[in-house]
């Protein structure tokens, strides 16, 4: 069995995710892969169903009822590897903006000794292609801003190219986690960073999707922006439940 489980939430990926799932199955290192589907109306779910075919015992499929967020996507799976007897859980996207190549750098980087590596777009300088100068000032001023009000010492705090030892999950309490979009990032470095894990960057190179349409919304930006101070004064003043 393999040590590694890549869980990659799915809504509407049917561009991507027979593509993501050969690449990975295609790297040296043994991963295996768990796609969470929303129930993608695009028959994401149905792809994946006849992949399980060609790679059974690697590729698992839960599916959901509907769309309900990144962040429980990510809780659902997060349980289902600790279920499963994993050692290292990663997170990535299904559309190539992380490459699937740099998957075995952050099983290294908590091989080695990490408890949480994060695939870091700014470590060294900013490592983005093919996003609009609007949206890197907006990434990288809120990267900042969470670092400030956080005192985290995390250079890209909002990454979702993410690899966690075991025990990381096991110690925190993922039925607290309040955040459901891209927020839900910063909660769970903040979370690792208050239970004193070691936290390790690995410098990567993130390129925009090419196929599908991004999920990024108002509504995500305003959970960051607020959500982030209602987070740092829940853990000062709500120790205990937090």
């Amino acid at each position: 069995m393999a040590d590694g489980l890549v869980i990659i939430p799915t809504f509407n990926e049917i561009e991507n995710i027979e593509a993501i799932v050969k690449t990975v199955f295609d790297l040296k290192k043994d991963f295996h892969v768990l796609v969470v589907d929303d129930n993608s109306p695009d028959g994401t779910a149905a792809c994946v169903r006849s992949l399980q075919e060609q790679f059974p015992e690697k590729l698992f499929l839960e599916v959901r009822k509907e769309k309900s967020g990144l962040g429980t996507a990510y809780i659902h799976g997060f349980k289902w590897a600790l279920a499963h007897g994993y050692e290292y859980i990663f997170e990535m996207d299904a559309d190539f903006s992380h490459r699937p190549a740099d998957l075995s750098r952050l099983h290294r980087a908590c091989v080695n000794g990490a408890d949480m590596a994060v695939g870091s777009r700014y470590k060294k300088g900013v490592n983005v292609v093919n996003w609009p100068l609007a949206r890197i000032l907006l990434s990288y001023g809120a990267s900042f801003y969470v670092k400030f009000i956080t005192g985290m010492k995390v250079h890209d705090p909002t990454a979702g190219f993410v690899c966690y030892r075991r025990k990381v999950l096991e110690t925190i309490n993922l039925d607290n986690v309040r955040f459901i979009g891209y927020a839900f990032q910063i909660e769970m470095k903040y979370r690792a960073y208050l239970k004193k894990f070691k936290i390790e960057e690995v410098s990567i190179i993130f390129t925009d999707r090419i196929n599908g349409k991004s999920k990024m919304n108002s509504a995500i930006i305003r959970e960051a922006i607020f959500g982030v101070i209602a987070m740092k004064f829940r853990s000062i003043f709500f120790k205990k439940n937090f």
